[in-house]
């Protein structure tokens, strides 16, 4: 599938603001089973300083700072993107799950190494005892990984609401075990620390996820929203480099209908926008989304 993606962001100040840094991932990363074609920042006011680096996970980050005085800052991403569903190992198929952890400790390779990263705990997924318990009833001894951990993720889609009014982006995860409610940063953020909870590495990643509308209704425009799930480690899923993304939110493997732009260790690393401003006193927020399929070649 090919896909123009248009994420804008406006800030509206109740004062001049002097000055302000910030940093973004809005560019899609290439991977295995994804081709980012086009890929651009258009920042207004326009910035005196615009930088792009890799981060230590290979995310595209762009830095800018705009050092004039604004009432408004609006920056809009577009990227052009391809995308393949990658071909994944029958669940059944995979290693059972103790063996994999018996040979992420005795592996010496690359892979392995960068993999055991994902393991420890991260500032918004701190191990939790009661997440690591809620990942037991669906990793019984011997289970094949891929298929405990579709499980597990049907059982969060199952037992925990989605509601967008019940958390922020602040809420920790023992609160959201305990409301059994909140939206898909969450259940991305509940499915790692349970995997990691027994000592199996998983991975947040940030995205997009085409939407379409109800049949014979029009797609309305901006109301698509940037998507979070999950990547799980296995060894046997060699065409999307040994991890398989799931998304609790939606009980799925991701299909060629998800677009990635970033992966961490959790929502912080992989923030759309974040950054520091001087002035500006109390200001507002706006978002709009669209993801619109393009014909194919």
């Amino acid at each position: 599938m090919r896909y123009q993606i248009t994420h804008q962001t406006r800030y509206g100040y109740g004062g001049p603001v002097s000055l302000c840094h910030s940093i973004a991932h809005l560019k899609p990363r290439e991977m295995a089973y994804q081709r980012c074609k086009i890929a651009n920042l258009r920042i207004n006011p326009w910035p005196s300083v615009v930088r792009e680096h890799r981060d230590f996970f290979g995310n595209r980050v762009s830095y800018f700072s705009v050092q004039q005085s604004h009432l408004q800052l609006e920056i809009t991403a577009t990227a052009e993107v391809e995308v393949w569903a990658p071909t994944l190992p029958e669940p059944a198929a995979t290693q059972p799950w103790e063996k994999l952890l018996a040979q992420l400790q005795l592996s010496t390779g690359s892979e392995a190494a960068s993999a055991r990263l994902f393991r420890l705990p991260s500032p918004a997924v701190p191990l939790d005892p009661l997440a690591a318990d809620y990942a037991r009833e669906s990793f019984v001894p011997e289970r094949p990984v891929l298929e405990a951990a579709l499980e597990l993720v049907s059982r969060i889609h199952r037992d925990f609401e989605y509601d967008p009014t019940s958390t922020t982006v602040a809420t920790p995860l023992s609160e959201v075990l305990q409301l059994r409610r909140g939206v898909c940063q969450d259940f991305a953020h509940l499915a790692i620390a349970a995997l990691r909870g027994l000592g199996l590495p998983a991975r947040y990643v940030s995205g997009y996820l085409e939407t379409l509308p109800p049949p014979g209704q029009p797609k309305l425009r901006g109301a698509d929203a940037s998507h979070a799930w999950l990547s799980v480690y296995c060894p046997e899923a060699l065409q999307s480099g040994g991890w398989v993304d799931l998304d609790p939110t939606n009980d799925c493997v991701i299909t060629d209908q998800y677009i990635t732009t970033a992966f961490g260790r959790d929502y912080q690393d992989v923030t759309p926008l974040r950054g520091v401003f001087y002035g500006g006193g109390e200001h507002s927020l706006a978002v709009s989304v669209d993801v619109d399929r393009l014909a194919t070649d």
